[in-house]
């Protein structure tokens, strides 16, 4: 407890940047995870999946212990519950990551060669989506000097619009990815077009939390 009052002290932002890293990291194991799907290796499949999952709890406990330990009375710029909704979206990202990982592993998956290129295309543009809500919460010092204002609120209000630009691109890649799925249904069991089905929502809501988190810091700004 006493470490994380002494974090608060600090900051109010900076647990929730410690956060963020875990649930980076999660985001961040993905490409990696469809490699190993891709090359049908089910062992590292099963290990890449088990790091995320791992990560995943850690995001978890780090997030109970911030709003266990969040102070009542500390001063922030923005109020408790500002601040714990930027923490819960946080922690959606990471469940997100932590179901394709389950999603992965409940049978060997084939990568059909029909949207293999438009998946990592996919892949690729919400993990920047994601990476740009990221460096958002990273920035979040710097506006606390700035008292939420001047050349470092405008930059992170163009941040906001690119993160949303990012995810309009993900949703263009993903209606895409589905016609093709559709299309390549006769080539696959019902249950691994479920399963791709699954994973694509899942990976389509790591673009959408972000955008959420992204528009949530802006809405921040707009009001102060």
């Amino acid at each position: 407890m006493r470490s994380f009052l002494n974090l608060f002290g600090r900051s109010p932002f900076t647990p929730l940047q410690i956060h963020m890293e875990i649930v980076a990291h999660c985001v961040h194991l993905l490409p990696s995870l469809f490699e190993s799907v891709k090359a049908s290796d089910s062992a590292q499949t099963e290990q890449i999946a088990g790091k995320i999952l791992d990560d995943d709890h850690q995001a978890d406990n780090t997030k109970r212990d911030i709003r266990n330990n969040l102070p009542k009375s500390l001063f922030m710029p923005i109020d408790r519950g500002q601040l714990l909704e930027i923490l819960g979206i946080q922690d959606h990202i990471a469940s997100s990551a932590a179901k394709i990982a389950n999603s992965t592993t409940l049978k060997q998956l084939v990568m059909p060669d029909s949207f293999k290129e438009d998946f990592i295309l996919f892949m690729n543009k919400i993990i920047e989506c994601f990476d740009g809500a990221q460096w958002i919460i990273k920035e979040l010092h710097e506006l606390l000097e700035s008292s939420f204002g001047g050349f470092e609120a405008e930059k992170v209000k163009s941040m906001v619009e690119d993160v949303a630009f990012k995810d309009h691109e993900v949703s263009f890649i993903q209606r895409r990815l589905l016609k093709s799925l559709f299309n390549s249904e006769g080539e696959m069991s019902y249950a691994t077009f479920i399963l791709w089905q699954r994973i694509f929502e899942a990976m389509a809501s790591i673009s959408d939390f972000s955008e959420k988190l992204a528009y949530r810091i802006g809405m921040t700004l707009e009001h102060r």
